[in-house]
Parts: C-alpha cells; structure tokens; sequence
C-alpha cells in the first residue's frame, strides 16, 4: 500500500511520482494534477508505451506528428519510441500516467 506523500487521506489534486513500486508489478506512475492551463512537458520519448488515464479536464497532446485533445474519461496510449508531449487545457487537467517500466527512462528531444 502506497499513502500520499502530503498526508491527505482523499484523491484529490494528488501530484506524485512513483518509481519501484512495491510488490514488483514492472510499471512506473505519475499522478498528475493541476487547475491551470497550459502545462505539460516538452517533446520526448520512452523505450515503452505510456498510458494516460485522463481522469477530469484535458490536454492537447502531440503523440508522433498527430495533435490529440485528450478529455476526461478517455485513455490514451502512446506507443514505445514514439515522440510526445501535451499541454492542459483550461480549467486544468488530472490523469494517471502510466509507464510500462519500472522506472522512468525519458529520452528529451526538446
């Protein structure tokens, strides 16, 4: 079992990152959470796929030469090697990313 960081006992606005995690299972997890517009990372890629679970708001994302609009409810999955990067839409955006690797192994390409 894994308690947030900042103590709180409900899952709202939880921003955390999660390598190794217990019990082995080979993923990685970002808990990303934010009310403002226009966040995200800049272009890269992983040796693995990574799913986003959009949980509320959405994200323009970039996966490979393609433009997304990501929104809540929706699952997107972005291929191994593939170049990606998203920004948060108004009134923010909360998902649960995904990465199929126990670690976070992140190649910048920007």
């Amino acid at each position: 079992m894994i308690t947030r960081a900042d103590g709180r006992s409900d899952g709202d606005d939880w921003t955390e990152d999660f390598k190794e995690l217990p019990g082995g299972p080979g993923i990685s997890l970002i808990l990303e959470s934010t009310t403002q517009e226009g966040h995200g990372p800049r272009l890269h890629l992983h040796h693995y796929a990574e799913t986003f679970i959009i949980r509320r708001g959405s994200a323009t994302f970039t996966i490979g030469s393609e433009d997304v609009v990501g929104r809540a409810g929706q699952i997107l999955v972005v291929p191994a090697e593939t170049p990606h990067k998203f920004r948060t839409g108004p009134g923010g955006y909360e998902a649960v990313h995904i990465h199929s690797n126990p670690t976070f192994e992140t190649v910048w390409l920007e």
